[in-house]
């Protein structure tokens, strides 16, 4: 019974790591690629990733600059970013796009913060309710299958994985707030 157990660890993990993947899109002051993951390019009719048709790398602290592969593209990469939701408006040189992050400031911070504490708070939710769907799984195991007494221990340590990785959407949480309001 105990690799029902491991199922719910696994879908822990994923909205664990989900969680982390949403907080790298967040930019907090410094230009971080990870902000472009979402964009998608009209590449010849085929909806592609940013990384897909062109290079990115980010030369000074608050600068992005993209060289696509194809000069024709620059049009159709300023199109995507300016319809994502970076919030900053690319320019071009004719050879590469660069995005200038502005400065955040502390009300913008304090935003950034809120948000980040939201998606949290969604990330838990998402938690308890696998540890609830694991609960109700248990307790429809037929009583020829397993015990109660094995019921009870196999929900005791899906809770215990439950404040586990509650405790870690916490740490993320506050590592991403410091980083966030880090001038």
């Amino acid at each position: 019974m105990k690799e029902q157990l491991v199922i719910y660890d696994e879908k822990m993990k994923k909205t664990i790591e989900h969680l982390s993947a949403d907080y790298q899109t967040i930019r907090a002051g410094r230009a971080n690629p990870h902000v472009l993951d979402r964009v998608m390019v009209d590449y010849y009719g085929t909806m592609t990733q940013l990384q897909g048709v062109g290079n990115i790398s980010v030369p000074e602290p608050r600068v992005i600059q993209i060289a696509p592969w194809e000069k024709k593209l620059i049009k159709d990469i300023e199109k995507a970013i300016m319809a994502s939701d970076v919030g900053i408006t690319p320019s071009n040189d004719g050879n590469v796009i660069r995005l200038v992050f502005p400065e955040l400031t502390e009300e913008r911070r304090k935003d950034l913060v809120k948000e980040v504490r939201k998606k949290g708070e969604e990330g838990k939710v998402a938690i308890r309710n696998i540890r609830r769907d694991g609960n109700d799984a248990f307790k429809k195991l037929s009583k020829t299958e397993i015990s109660e007494d094995e019921i009870k221990e196999l929900q005791d340590d899906l809770q215990k994985l439950t404040d586990k990785y509650i405790k870690d959407i916490d740490n993320l949480i506050e590592e991403k707030a410091k980083e966030i309001l880090t001038v």
